[in-house]
């Protein structure tokens, strides 16, 4: 659920705070007071389209912040979070959004930087805003194949992971079969390109490890003269005449000396002939090499050679030998595969062919499922119109066939939503007969259906209850009230009936403070609720009847929501 709202500098809104509670939360006032301002902050927050005009006037920047909180650790939410390197703790998620005077945007996660896609994605996994004249997954059929797969749930997502798999695996194989239909004259020209490359690789023969080896031996030999110097001083400090060696030697004879009278020397006599008997093993190896130090020009020659031609393939086919070799293997297998394409084609071809029949079936196991579901939703959603006074309505899902019998990521079905509004009338697609009034209702049972599987965390309805009254009014009130028991709902209205259901009444009004208008928020509790609720049957004076009436309509409304639960 949404916690808490934060806005800044937003159209007319200075600084607002709104905390807002579980189940129904409804807002009321007056037209213009800012309700739509509060739920177009909530539709920037989840990632919408953006503008400088939402700026306040004289300010540098619009900021919004959202907390929500979710009890469910297996929400969707959180495995986008994750894919996202985006942390949280305790179920908490923090939404910000800002908009400075420039266009620019910045979006955070729980602190972290995102671009606008990804607090876009986030964002419709915890909030779902439906306006008067938003009903977009209705009139979108391609969105009513996602509903009934929805609806359908655990029944359909094993057998469509199935699908999905194949249907990779035959998209792949199409894709090569592109290869196959190309010019002779572009795969001639290819398979000559490909037989210099891999002749120029294989001609090097590369061997891993090589490279490294080579610049430490060119080292050495460029150095060859200081190496050879510093030896030389090293054997000459050592062993030369008068030298360190001798030293060490006379210094050793001496302890030698006085440990044979006194042991206390025994120890550091013991030290330093070892010491020099090591000395003089190091000396000894160190004339070795020098003995056997040779400079060869010629191998410095060699080296170069070997490694101007290694960096050469590197500019061509990859950063390091490693890379090359990769290269080469990925090229063979290409160079194969045109050469011998009339081979493979044949054996791809067969390929196709089963993967062709295998995604028929699978794809016709979905249909099945999807008709048994669909049964089921039309069944449900009679039984949702019928309570929003449309028992005349007709409903059912139209199955066809992708054109030219292809097939897509969800099998081969078409899908579209049917509906007749009154008896006698043939069934149409909804898109085309349905009024505005009659989408709302069809969206209401459609979310009155689908929040219990959907996991969206807030449902925003905007005066969807537009042009309706009497049973309708109450009939939308309680389809609202319903949505709530399963995800929260917050929803603008001047139905009050509708108020009648709110578990939280917020009640928005303009007020002017030193010469500027903004938007102040005021929970409804008690004698204020019953007041505005007056307000909302008679228009605008109240009365000893209004105020009895808004009394009644609470109480039967406070009825009505004990046996939702």
């Amino acid at each position: 659920m949404l916690r808490e709202l934060d806005i800044r500098n937003f159209a007319i809104i200075d600084a607002l705070t709104v905390s807002f509670s579980e189940g129904l939360t409804v807002l009321t006032g007056e037209t213009g007071a800012g309700k739509s301002i509060i739920i177009d902050a909530v539709h920037l927050l989840a990632g919408g389209r953006g503008s400088q005009e939402f700026i306040r006037h004289g300010a540098k920047k619009a900021e919004i912040e959202g907390l929500f909180s979710l009890e469910d650790e297996q929400h969707p939410v959180f495995r986008r979070l994750e894919e996202f390197g985006i942390s949280w703790s305790d179920g908490d998620i923090l939404l910000r959004r800002e908009l400075n005077d420039k266009g620019k945007n910045v979006c955070r996660i729980n602190g972290k930087l995102v671009t606008i896609s990804i607090l876009r994605e986030v964002g419709a996994s915890l909030i779902d805003i439906h306006g008067q004249h938003e009903t977009q997954e209705l009139m979108d059929e391609k969105q009513h194949l996602h509903l009934l797969d929805q609806f359908a749930g655990k029944s359909l997502t094993k057998s469509k992971e199935s699908y999905t798999h194949t249907f990779d695996k035959y998209t792949k194989l199409k894709r090569e079969f592109s290869s196959y239909t190309e010019n002779e004259q572009q795969i001639a020209q290819r398979i000559d390109l490909l037989t210099f490359q891999l002749q120029e690789i294989e001609a090097a023969e590369l061997v891993l490890g090589e490279e490294e080896e080579l610049v430490q031996e060119r080292k050495k030999l460029q150095n060859f003269n200081k190496i050879y110097e510093s030896i030389s001083a090293a054997h000459e400090a050592i062993q030369g005449e008068s030298k360190g060696l001798d030293w060490i030697g006379s210094a050793m004879s001496e302890l030698e000396h006085a440990a044979s009278v006194d042991e206390t020397f025994t120890g550091s006599s013991e030290t330093l002939s070892s010491a020099f008997y090591l000395i003089q093993d190091t000396g000894t190896e160190i004339k070795r090499i020098l003995d056997d130090m040779e400079f060869d020009p010629a191998r410095l020659n060699d080296i170069e050679q070997r490694l101007a031609v290694i960096q050469s393939l590197k500019r061509k086919y990859g950063a390091s030998v490693e890379d090359i070799l990769l290269y080469h293997e990925k090229q063979t297998d290409e160079l194969d595969k045109l050469v011998n394409r009339d081979q493979r084609y044949q054996l791809d071809q067969e390929k196709l062919k089963e993967l062709t029949e295998d995604l028929r079936v699978e794809a016709e196991e979905l249909t099945i499922l999807r008709r048994k579901a669909a049964k089921s939703l039309g069944k449900a959603i009679m039984e949702q119109l019928q309570e929003l006074h449309m028992a005349k309505a007709s409903f059912e899902v139209n199955f066809s066939v992708l054109p030219n019998s292809r097939f897509d990521r969800n099998g081969h079905d078409a899908i579209s939503f049917y509906i007749s509004t009154n008896l006698g009338e043939p069934l149409k697609p909804l898109t085309k007969v349905a009024s505005g009034g009659e989408l709302s209702r069809m969206m209401l049972a459609l979310k009155t259906i689908f929040s219990k599987h959907q996991g969206i965390t807030s449902i925003i309805f905007d005066e969807v209850d537009t042009g309706v009254s009497g049973r309708v009014a109450q009939a939308i009130a309680e389809k609202i009230a319903a949505i709530s028991v399963h995800s929260q709902v917050l929803c603008i209205s001047h139905l009050p009936q509708v108020a009648a259901m709110a578990d939280q009444h917020l009640f928005i009004e303009k007020k002017v403070d030193k010469q500027r208008t903004t938007t102040a928020v005021t929970e409804l509790d008690g004698r204020e609720r019953t007041e505005e609720m007056s307000r909302m049957l008679s228009g605008a004076e109240i009365t000893d009847l209004t105020l009895q009436h808004a009394e009644e309509l609470l109480s039967l409304a406070a009825d009505r929501k004990l046996l939702m639960k």
